[in-house]
């Protein structure tokens, strides 16, 4: 019962949508994840699926990349990216979700004695062309769902609880942030994200601060493999 990650499969089944145009080592990618996956993955297994899952406009153009998803071993945890513009009312998304599937938004996902919580997450304060007002706000409202999903685990008696994201909760400079202190209040021991695609990834946070173990997922960051986030029986996996 190992858990997985992988974010931004930017998959276009319905209506294709070529990736090379983002650099040649996107050329084909599904094919890529289809066979990492199958490698690494078990049918007992979760995956956290970060963010950016399909370009698909609406949701029910998302369904045939949603069922390729599900036809992958283990299960399957989606957090809504910033391109998934297919993800309406939450309950609209669940209700249309493959069995083996969950959406994750304001609530947690008990696996293995863990607590899987998270959000979309947004720009941080400090990053690059941030606006106080307008990305301000959605970086407010991203803050107030996180807190929800922790709370609810901390409620439920969760003590070991991973955070899931789709944006870095921290800016360019891995500066604290709103998304940082909520988690280290609430304990969270892993926090994984994506997002990013530019060379600037490099010198994104991965590894330990705070008592937080940072991982990267970014597919095409990451080979188009799965990173492993906890092995079997809870422990955290080895980089």
């Amino acid at each position: 019962m190992a858990i997985y990650a992988l974010a931004d499969l930017h998959l276009s089944h319905n209506e294709p949508k070529p990736m090379d145009i983002f650099g040649p080592h996107w050329d084909n990618h599904p094919p890529k994840i289809l066979a990492n996956w199958n490698r690494v993955v078990g049918a007992g297994d979760l995956v956290i699926v970060a963010g950016d899952i399909s370009w698909a406009m609406r949701l029910e153009e998302a369904a045939a990349d949603l069922a390729w998803v599900a036809s992958l071993p283990g299960h399957k945890l989606l957090i809504r990216g910033n391109h998934d513009y297919w993800w309406s009312a939450i309950g609209k998304v669940r209700r249309a979700l493959p069995a083996g599937m969950h959406a994750l938004q304001n609530d947690h996902f008990p696996w293995d004695g863990w607590a899987v919580c998270g959000t979309r997450g947004w720009l941080c304060p400090g990053e690059e062309g941030f606006n106080k007002e307008e990305d301000g706000k959605v970086y407010r409202r991203e803050l107030q769902r996180l807190k929800l999903s922790l709370d609810g685990a901390r409620r439920a008696g969760f003590e070991r609880i991973i955070a899931a994201f789709h944006f870095p909760p921290f800016n360019r400079s891995n500066q604290p942030s709103g998304f940082t202190d909520l988690m280290e209040q609430a304990g969270v021991k892993i926090c994984v994200y994506g997002h990013i695609h530019d060379p600037g990834r490099e010198k994104t946070l991965q590894g330990e601060l705070r008592g937080i173990t940072y991982r990267f997922a970014a597919a095409d960051g990451v080979d188009f493999t799965p990173v492993p986030i906890s092995v079997s029986g809870g422990r955290i996996a080895d980089t």
